[in-house]
Protein backbone atom coordinates (compact mmCIF):
# COMPACT_ATOMS: atom_id res chain seq x y z
CA UNK A 1 0.00 0.00 0.00
CA UNK A 2 1.62 3.62 -1.14
CA UNK A 3 2.02 5.92 1.76
CA UNK A 4 1.45 9.28 1.78
CA UNK A 5 5.19 10.43 0.79
CA UNK A 6 5.29 7.78 -2.03
CA UNK A 7 1.46 9.62 -2.96
CA UNK A 8 2.80 13.16 -2.86
CA UNK A 9 6.20 11.91 -4.86
CA UNK A 10 3.89 10.50 -7.35
CA UNK A 11 2.32 13.47 -7.82
CA UNK A 12 5.71 15.44 -8.14
CA UNK A 13 6.68 12.73 -10.88
CA UNK A 14 3.34 13.03 -12.68
CA UNK A 15 3.00 17.06 -13.27
CA UNK A 16 5.47 19.16 -14.03
CA UNK A 17 3.81 22.02 -12.59
CA UNK A 18 1.81 21.33 -9.41
CA UNK A 19 0.30 23.65 -6.54
CA UNK A 20 -0.40 22.31 -3.16
CA UNK A 21 -3.05 24.88 -2.13
CA UNK A 22 -6.00 25.59 0.36
CA UNK A 23 -8.64 24.76 -1.65
CA UNK A 24 -9.53 24.92 -5.07
CA UNK A 25 -8.28 27.62 -7.75
CA UNK A 26 -12.19 28.08 -8.69
CA UNK A 27 -12.57 29.12 -4.94
CA UNK A 28 -9.42 29.64 -2.75
CA UNK A 29 -9.90 28.96 0.94
CA UNK A 30 -6.95 31.51 2.06
CA UNK A 31 -5.78 35.13 0.82
CA UNK A 32 -2.24 33.34 -0.26
CA UNK A 33 -3.75 30.37 -1.94
CA UNK A 34 -6.03 33.30 -4.27
CA UNK A 35 -2.99 35.51 -4.90
CA UNK A 36 -0.49 32.29 -6.08
CA UNK A 37 -4.19 30.92 -8.26
CA UNK A 38 -4.53 34.71 -9.63
CA UNK A 39 -0.97 34.73 -11.10
CA UNK A 40 -0.81 31.04 -12.21
CA UNK A 41 -3.80 30.77 -14.57
CA UNK A 42 -2.44 34.90 -15.84
CA UNK A 43 0.22 32.63 -17.22
CA UNK A 44 -2.08 30.52 -19.57
CA UNK A 45 -0.10 27.12 -18.52
CA UNK A 46 -2.14 24.11 -17.34
CA UNK A 47 -0.73 23.09 -13.55
CA UNK A 48 -1.93 20.63 -11.12
CA UNK A 49 -3.49 21.25 -8.10
CA UNK A 50 -4.07 19.32 -4.48
CA UNK A 51 -6.37 20.91 -2.42
CA UNK A 52 -4.74 20.11 0.99
CA UNK A 53 -7.88 21.09 3.10
CA UNK A 54 -9.35 17.87 1.55
CA UNK A 55 -5.79 16.20 2.18
CA UNK A 56 -5.00 16.39 5.56
CA UNK A 57 -2.42 13.66 5.49
CA UNK A 58 -0.40 15.27 2.70
CA UNK A 59 -1.14 18.61 3.97
CA UNK A 60 0.56 16.92 6.84
CA UNK A 61 3.45 15.46 5.36
CA UNK A 62 4.72 17.83 2.31
CA UNK A 63 6.65 20.15 4.74
CA UNK A 64 8.77 17.07 5.91
CA UNK A 65 9.52 16.41 2.21
CA UNK A 66 9.67 20.09 0.72
CA UNK A 67 11.19 21.51 3.84
CA UNK A 68 8.91 24.59 3.38
CA UNK A 69 6.18 24.92 6.11
CA UNK A 70 2.89 27.14 5.46
CA UNK A 71 0.72 26.81 1.94
CA UNK A 72 0.32 27.23 -0.50
CA UNK A 73 3.77 25.28 -2.20
CA UNK A 74 4.41 25.97 -5.83
CA UNK A 75 6.23 23.17 -7.41
CA UNK A 76 7.71 22.97 -11.11
CA UNK A 77 9.37 19.85 -12.40
CA UNK A 78 9.20 18.23 -9.31
CA UNK A 79 11.41 21.64 -7.41
CA UNK A 80 9.72 23.73 -4.82
CA UNK A 81 9.85 26.69 -6.17
CA UNK A 82 8.08 28.50 -3.37
CA UNK A 83 5.46 30.27 -1.89
CA UNK A 84 3.16 33.00 -2.40
CA UNK A 85 5.69 35.97 -1.94
CA UNK A 86 8.41 33.83 -4.07
CA UNK A 87 5.76 33.39 -6.82
CA UNK A 88 4.64 36.96 -6.80
CA UNK A 89 8.03 37.81 -7.34
CA UNK A 90 9.14 35.82 -10.24
CA UNK A 91 6.25 37.36 -11.81
CA UNK A 92 7.14 40.90 -11.40
CA UNK A 93 10.55 40.22 -12.59
CA UNK A 94 9.21 38.46 -15.22
CA UNK A 95 10.83 35.05 -14.26
CA UNK A 96 7.60 32.84 -13.80
CA UNK A 97 6.22 32.68 -17.43
CA UNK A 98 9.28 31.62 -18.87
CA UNK A 99 9.81 29.18 -16.29
CA UNK A 100 6.62 27.45 -16.50
CA UNK A 101 6.54 28.06 -20.38
CA UNK A 102 10.07 26.01 -20.75
CA UNK A 103 8.68 22.93 -18.53
CA UNK A 104 5.59 22.91 -20.37
CA UNK A 105 7.28 22.33 -23.72
CA UNK A 106 9.83 19.92 -22.23
CA UNK A 107 6.51 17.70 -20.76
CA UNK A 108 5.13 17.42 -24.39
CA UNK A 109 8.53 16.89 -26.19
CA UNK A 110 9.50 14.07 -23.71
CA UNK A 111 5.88 12.89 -23.20
CA UNK A 112 4.39 12.42 -26.43
CA UNK A 113 3.73 8.57 -26.11
CA UNK A 114 1.43 9.48 -23.18
CA UNK A 115 -1.16 12.05 -22.31
CA UNK A 116 -0.64 14.15 -19.19
CA UNK A 117 -3.50 14.25 -16.71
CA UNK A 118 -3.86 17.66 -17.30
CA UNK A 119 -4.45 17.18 -20.68
CA UNK A 120 -7.06 14.29 -20.04
CA UNK A 121 -8.81 16.80 -17.71
CA UNK A 122 -8.81 19.50 -20.54
CA UNK A 123 -10.33 17.11 -23.21
CA UNK A 124 -13.14 16.00 -20.97
CA UNK A 125 -13.76 19.74 -19.82
CA UNK A 126 -13.85 20.96 -23.76
CA UNK A 127 -17.12 18.58 -24.12
CA UNK A 128 -18.51 18.17 -20.66
CA UNK A 129 -17.78 21.71 -19.46
CA UNK A 130 -18.94 21.38 -15.83
CA UNK A 131 -16.93 18.26 -15.08
CA UNK A 132 -14.97 17.99 -12.17
CA UNK A 133 -12.36 14.98 -13.28
CA UNK A 134 -10.13 12.95 -10.41
CA UNK A 135 -7.67 11.05 -12.55
CA UNK A 136 -5.27 8.27 -10.47
CA UNK A 137 -3.15 5.72 -12.13
CA UNK A 138 -0.32 7.27 -14.20
CA UNK A 139 0.84 7.28 -17.65
CA UNK A 140 -1.63 5.12 -20.04
CA UNK A 141 -3.46 2.96 -17.34
CA UNK A 142 -5.74 5.70 -15.49
CA UNK A 143 -8.72 5.23 -13.39
CA UNK A 144 -10.96 8.67 -14.31
CA UNK A 145 -13.67 9.58 -11.58
CA UNK A 146 -16.10 12.01 -13.81
CA UNK A 147 -18.80 13.94 -12.07
CA UNK A 148 -21.52 16.21 -14.09
CA UNK A 149 -24.66 17.24 -13.90
CA UNK A 150 -25.01 16.62 -17.37
CA UNK A 151 -25.48 12.86 -16.13
CA UNK A 152 -28.95 13.49 -14.08
CA UNK A 153 -31.36 10.91 -15.73
CA UNK A 154 -28.60 9.16 -17.76
CA UNK A 155 -27.81 5.52 -18.19
CA UNK A 156 -24.44 3.75 -16.44
CA UNK A 157 -23.16 3.05 -19.85
CA UNK A 158 -24.46 6.17 -21.60
CA UNK A 159 -22.77 8.48 -18.89
CA UNK A 160 -19.77 6.30 -19.75
CA UNK A 161 -19.50 6.44 -23.59
CA UNK A 162 -20.07 10.71 -22.92
CA UNK A 163 -16.67 10.39 -21.15
CA UNK A 164 -14.77 8.08 -23.73
CA UNK A 165 -16.09 9.97 -26.32
CA UNK A 166 -13.98 13.04 -25.56
CA UNK A 167 -10.97 11.27 -25.09
CA UNK A 168 -12.15 8.94 -28.59
CA UNK A 169 -8.67 10.73 -29.84
CA UNK A 170 -6.05 9.54 -27.71
CA UNK A 171 -8.11 6.14 -27.47
CA UNK A 172 -7.27 5.69 -31.50
CA UNK A 173 -3.71 6.67 -31.50
CA UNK A 174 -2.75 4.91 -28.41
CA UNK A 175 -1.73 7.54 -26.27
CA UNK A 176 -4.36 6.23 -23.82
CA UNK A 177 -5.34 3.01 -23.32
CA UNK A 178 -6.37 1.24 -20.29
CA UNK A 179 -8.90 3.38 -19.31
CA UNK A 180 -11.94 3.02 -16.65
CA UNK A 181 -14.47 5.45 -16.26
CA UNK A 182 -16.56 5.92 -13.00
CA UNK A 183 -19.08 8.73 -13.88
CA UNK A 184 -21.86 10.23 -11.22
CA UNK A 185 -23.76 13.17 -10.98
CA UNK A 186 -22.65 15.48 -8.17
CA UNK A 187 -25.82 13.80 -5.76
CA UNK A 188 -24.14 10.84 -6.30
CA UNK A 189 -20.85 11.42 -5.47
CA UNK A 190 -21.75 13.18 -2.78
CA UNK A 191 -23.40 9.64 -1.54
CA UNK A 192 -20.59 7.83 -1.36
CA UNK A 193 -18.48 10.64 0.16
CA UNK A 194 -19.99 11.35 3.06
CA UNK A 195 -16.86 12.77 4.75
CA UNK A 196 -14.01 14.12 2.38
CA UNK A 197 -11.09 11.92 0.80
CA UNK A 198 -8.00 12.10 2.09
CA UNK A 199 -5.07 12.57 -0.67
CA UNK A 200 -7.40 13.47 -3.14
CA UNK A 201 -5.86 15.02 -6.50
CA UNK A 202 -7.57 17.29 -8.74
CA UNK A 203 -6.37 18.93 -11.76
CA UNK A 204 -7.14 22.23 -12.68
CA UNK A 205 -6.41 24.24 -15.91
Amino acid sequence: MKTTEDKIREQLANNPIILYMKGVPEKPECGFSAKTVGLLNATNIPYAYVNVLAAPFIREKLPSISHWPTYPQLFVNGELVGGCDIVEAMANDGSLLPLLETTNAETHAGHDDHLSVAEVEQLIKQNIADAKVIVDGAGCDLVLTVISATFADVSLVKKQQAVLATLKAPLASGKLHAVSVLAYTPEEWQAKQPEPAAGLLQIQL
